[in-house]
């Protein structure tokens, strides 16, 4: 019998990564011993799964997938956004499961799941990982507010005391979108893309009318939308408060409240190697510092000068990095001499590691038995708009 082997290596990936989450918390490292052979196994297991089936492409395919999909973490870990563990774990779930293997399969209101991409299954992980991560670190976000830092809690919580703000966008938007189903339906045309950018231009142009004249056009088309179908636009105009209210919650924890929470300043004596900077330290001529502005600040100081250069403005030489990989033994000393000749500051801000491993298993269990998230959203949203 041949199918036992997709069942094991799926076993063995799940196995994995609950044990690279177990030591991503406790110790922040996913160890070589653990990822290394995986992906030897993976290879073998597979191979060995071609053999019994008759079809050598299945194995040459899975070499194929799991080389792209290294190359792919290489270049996230050279971008700094991925740590060399969370590479070598993608890599071998990629060697164990380039396939989707197709272990479970039931329907909710007549849609077969799991929800399969068109794409290689380990990218479905990846993806899954990435958004599975906003409810991971607003839990851990919380534990640390929690234990260390509480204010934060307050500044966490800050959108829900604006629900009148929100429930004026809420209308606005629904407003918005009501006149985009009219018009694509009036001219016959209809594109995902074309109606999201539609909706936002007229989300903005509504936004930026008086405020009588606001109230009088969401009022107008708002009754419309309820007496054309008022189970719909009640459902919707529910969700889509819930989802500005998140959006608006995750917005302030990736921003303000992740920085204050997930990082912390050190004095330079108190710097340990593998240690992540928060910012780049940079060199402009002769003077040294630390850009400590996020991208999204620059394109907000970029709109309110006028001047579009200054998204990503000459920084100068990259004297020590913030790569996820951290910092060596070098960079520590380059530092604590900046300190001592005075152009810098004995305060260095370090990010708190924060364990991708928990998403990585959590994006494989969704990807296992859902199926691929942004697939997922792509068709509701094509469902809701047509």
């Amino acid at each position: 019998m041949t199918f036992p082997i997709p069942l094991l290596t799926t076993i063995i990936a799940i196995v994995a990564c609950l044990y690279a989450s177990y030591t991503d918390m406790t110790r922040g490292i996913i160890p070589n011993k653990l990822t290394f052979p995986l992906i030897g196994m993976g290879i073998v297991l597979n191979g060995v799964y071609a053999f019994l089936i008759g079809n050598p492409w299945y194995f040459m395919a899975g070499l194929i997938i799991t080389g792209i999909i290294f190359a792919l973490g290489y270049l996230f870990w050279k971008l700094g956004a991925w740590a060399g563990g969370d590479v070598k774990l993608f890599t071998a779930l990629a060697a164990l499961i380039p396939f989707y293997p197709a272990l479970i399969s039931y329907s909710v209101f007549n849609v077969q799941f799991p929800l399969e991409a068109s794409y290689p299954f380990t990218l479905t992980i990846i993806i899954n990982s990435i958004l599975s991560i906003l409810p991971f670190l607003l839990i851990y976000v919380l534990f640390v507010s929690v234990k260390s830092k509480p204010h934060l809690l307050g500044k966490l919580i800050a959108p829900v005391k604006s629900w009148k703000k929100n429930i004026v966008l809420t209308l606005v938007i629904t407003s918005s979108v009501t006149l985009t189903i009219f018009i694509t339906q009036q001219i016959q045309y209809q594109m995902i893309l074309l109606s999201l950018i539609l909706i936002y231009l007229l989300s903005l142009l509504i936004s930026k009318l008086p405020n009588q004249v606001k109230a009088v056009l969401i009022s107008l088309v708002t009754v419309f939308a309820l007496f054309y179908n008022f189970k719909i636009t009640i459902t919707s105009m529910a969700l889509l408060f819930v989802s500005i209210m998140v959006i608006e919650i995750i917005k302030q924890l990736l921003t303000t409240v992740s920085r204050e929470a997930l990082q912390d300043d050190y004095s330079t004596k108190d710097l340990r190697e593998g240690m992540i900077l928060a910012h780049h330290l940079y060199q402009k001529n002769e003077v040294v510092y630390w850009d400590e502005k996020s991208f999204f600040q620059r394109i907000s100081e970029a709109f309110k000068k006028k001047d579009m250069t200054l998204i990503n403005p000459y920084k100068g030489k990259v004297v020590v990095s913030s790569l996820a990989a951290g910092l060596s033994e070098g960079d520590i000393e380059l530092i604590k001499n900046l300190q001592n000749e005075g152009k810098i500051k004995d305060q260095v801000r370090v990010k708190r590691g924060v364990p991708f491993a928990p998403s990585i298993f959590i994006g494989l269990i969704i990807s296992l038995f859902i199926g691929d998230l942004a697939y997922i959203l792509q068709q509701g949203l094509y469902n809701i708009l047509y």
